[in-house]
């Protein structure tokens, strides 16, 4: 028998095994073989971790720019050559597949080439004879050490929506990825050592609650950043703000998709699929309402025939569409909130419930499902479902659709299928969303834009990339300066006014 691997903490660039006597079981989604155990860091391990990480940001501070974009230059070129193995090991422990688990390694490379371009992002501003005789300029300062905690759904990507960016402005960094699926994340963190990130710039510990906790408690730990669900984001930014850090908590959704009757039938049909049940449903910015206007609600059985021929099975078969879910507690809330979906009233045109994936008997699959009739006060529209359901709600016009959507408290993403530009002008003008797309579902912008979702799926003013992570990740600091000359023999008079 085979003993099931342990993941190490990496502290000081050093792989260290745990002396924690708590460890989960780290599963593979489609058969429930455990796969590794990760731990639970004790405090004083990650007291070892933030005092590692304090003495090494005084050095890396001080680093040139030029050296620390020699890095992220060596890392983006380490993360693209490891794409296929970082997207197997993402596949095994989430279970999506792996066409999906290499883009989502493509978005994180995103943000580590637009890391690349820190030395120009970080220039301050000066100002000569702002007053005769006196200089003003800004220094934009990194903060010291900072935190990042990332949910399970994208166990690359969210830590690429850190950690490139601060450390690249010259802050150290601690990772606490989920303990759901942390091997991926553990991968990312070493090819940065291998990129010639110095010992403790970079650590990683893992846990539950009590290391994040941890984070936001402790004194030497100056900003936070969170992704994942609302209830584990709002107790996280209360701590962090409460203990005097900087913290953005990207947190829950829901997410909707309005089609109007004049858009392009098959491309928005076909896209409507991806977005609903891409990822079996698990992303912050899947779509999970549709909102069907006028006439294109006659669509909707064929849209329900195109999900039927999906794939579902486990994420390293080559046809499969979507995986399982990440776990059978997942999976168990899914199907309960497809139940009182049912119970509610609405109408189940496809039901994924029942879903047999041959070999793969105990997998936490649930198929693509699809409800219509779905009104404001039911749970499965109040709640993120985080499953591959989708919500179908009629409307007559686009400003029933706008003044419906904006009824819904989340402010995460939100998309509009046309042909119409005014329809577009109105709806990006009208719509109360952080992030739009125009006949595009998913709108996570390119990472040199600012990744700005809003309402009740953001607390903090500052979100992840582009110019609001260099903000988050760097405090300004404004001189004021006037010198005196001393030239010998010269009779300088400096007259201020």
């Amino acid at each position: 028998m085979t003993a099931v691997p342990r993941i190490p903490l990496l502290i000081g660039g050093q792989l260290v095994q745990s002396n924690t006597t708590e460890w989960r079981d780290v599963v593979n989604p489609a058969t429930q073989e455990v796969v590794a155990q990760v731990p639970f860091a004790t405090p004083e391990e990650l007291d070892m971790a933030v005092a590692d990480s304090k003495r090494a940001f005084q050095q890396w501070r001080n680093t040139s720019q030029a050296a620390r974009t020699r890095v992220m230059l060596n890392l983006q070129k380490l993360v693209r050559d490891n794409t296929k193995a970082i997207a197997k090991s993402i596949s095994l422990e989430h279970g999506k597949t792996l066409p999906d688990a290499e883009g989502e390694v493509g978005r994180g490379l995103e943000v580590i080439e637009h890391a690349c371009a820190m030395a120009s992002l970080q220039l301050g501003e000066y100002a000569e004879n702002a007053a005769t005789g006196i200089d003003v300029y800004t220094l934009i300062q990194p903060l010291g050490v900072c935190a990042g905690i990332t949910a399970f759904n994208f166990p690359v990507m969210l830590p690429c929506f850190m950690f490139p960016m601060a450390i690249a402005a010259g802050n150290s960094f601690i990772l606490k990825p989920s303990e759901q699926d942390p091997s991926s994340s553990l991968m990312l963190a070493k090819l940065a050592l291998e990129a010639g990130l110095p010992p403790g710039v970079l650590n990683v510990v893992h846990g539950g609650p009590d290391v994040a906790n941890g984070l936001c408690d402790h004194p030497d730990i100056k900003a936070i950043s969170f992704i994942g669900s609302t209830h584990v984001g709002t107790e996280i930014y209360r701590r962090a703000s409460n203990a005097g850090k900087r913290c953005q908590a990207m947190m829950g959704a829901k997410n909707h998709c309005v089609i109007l009757p004049d858009a392009d039938r098959e491309i928005a049909l076909n896209q409507l699929v991806g977005a609903a049940f891409g990822a079996a449903g698990q992303r912050c910015m899947a779509t999970s309402v549709a909102v069907l206007v006028g006439e294109a609600r006659d669509w909707l059985p064929e849209f329900v025939e195109r999900a039927k021929k999906l794939k579902v099975s486990v994420g390293t078969a080559p046809d499969a569409d979507l995986g399982p879910l990440v776990s059978p507690r997942a999976k168990q809330r899914v199907v309960g909130l497809i139940g009182r979906g049912v119970e509610e009233g609405a109408e189940l045109l496809l039901d994924g419930r029942e879903l047999n994936v041959p070999g793969y008997e105990q997998g936490n699959f649930v198929g693509p499902t699809i409800f219509s009739g779905v009104k404001a006060d039911m749970d499965i529209y109040r709640e993120e479902i985080f499953g591959p359901v989708l919500c179908v709600v009629g409307v007559d016009t686009l400003e029933e659709a706008v003044e419906f959507i904006n009824r819904n408290p989340n402010g995460n993403g939100v998309a509009v299928f046309t042909q119409d530009g005014g329809a577009a002008r109105y709806f990006q003008n009208h719509i109360d969303v952080g992030q739009i797309g125009i006949n595009i579902p998913i709108p996570v912008p390119v990472a040199w834009f600012s990744f700005t979702g809003s309402r009740a799926s953001k607390l903090g003013d500052l979100g992840p990339n582009g110019k609001q992570a260099v903000h988050f990740w760097t405090q300004t600091k404004t001189v004021t300066a006037r010198w005196i000359a001393h030239a010998s023999g010269v009779n300088t008079t400096i007259a201020m006014k």
